[in-house]
């Protein structure tokens, strides 16, 4: 709960009911004392929102429980398609997303343009993703790699290893984050040839440099280019 904001604690506190994947509700357990909570596992998302609107209708103060920012990869998109036809007032809070929360850990890889990429082909073609890929490597963007590899999941990543390799060097630096801000969080340094090394799950986002990406130490920093400036 250590990135919780201000704002987010602040709904928590005041809603009657909170809603959300219960791996995210574990997480904050000491703010679920005296409220009525809904939990589900995964690929209950619809159910989720359908139930939180059913309850807001009935007049109750609903809080959806999603990733670390809603809007991003989050549940924020499908309540408002649920909720706003029928009249219901949300409010989106915004969260801190593993792409920050892994910068953050790394140093500083995303000091310049750069672009996040879900590798989960559930709900996206993955034909799609592919050249969602293509792109941020053919225009050096700093890719940051979300939901990249699962127990029954690996083709995905090694596909992207492989499309990002076309374009960047064998040993562009890789940042690997798992359990961010978590018990048993772990932060390791790679390079784009070696990263598959890596033990990479559900639990783990995958910054991958741009050409100007840097190692020093146990950091990642890419330059700005205040230094060219005269």
């Amino acid at each position: 709960m250590s990135l919780l904001t201000f704002q987010a604690r602040k709904a928590l506190t005041e809603a009657e009911v909170i809603i959300g994947y219960s791996t995210y509700l574990e997480l904050i357990q000491p703010l679920l004392e005296g409220k009525e909570t809904v939990s589900s596992g995964m690929m209950k998302e619809v159910d989720r929102a359908k139930k939180a609107v059913e309850l807001a209708l009935q007049g109750k103060k609903v809080v959806v429980v999603s990733s670390g920012d809603p809007g991003v990869y989050g549940m924020a998109g499908l309540v408002m398609e649920i909720a706003l036809p029928l009249g219901v007032q949300i409010e989106v809070i915004p969260g801190v997303t593993a792409a920050n929360a892994a910068a953050a850990v790394l140093g500083a890889p995303l000091m310049h343009d750069f672009a996040v990429v879900s590798l989960s082909d559930l709900l996206t073609p993955w034909e799609l993703i592919e050249k969602r890929l293509q792109a941020a490597g053919a225009g050096d963007y700093i890719v940051v790699l979300y939901n990249p590899a699962s127990k029954k999941r690996k083709k995905q990543i090694k596909r992207a290893k492989e499309i990002l390799l076309l374009y960047r060097e064998p040993k562009t630096p890789v940042g690997i984050v798992k359990n961010l801000y978590r018990e048993g969080q772990e932060v390791i340094i790679s390079d784009l040839e070696n990263m598959l090394e890596q033990d990479i799950d559900m639990f783990t986002t995958v910054v991958v440099g741009n050409s100007q990406t840097y190692p020093m130490g146990d950091q990642l920093i890419t330059p700005r280019g205040y230094h060219l400036q005269t």
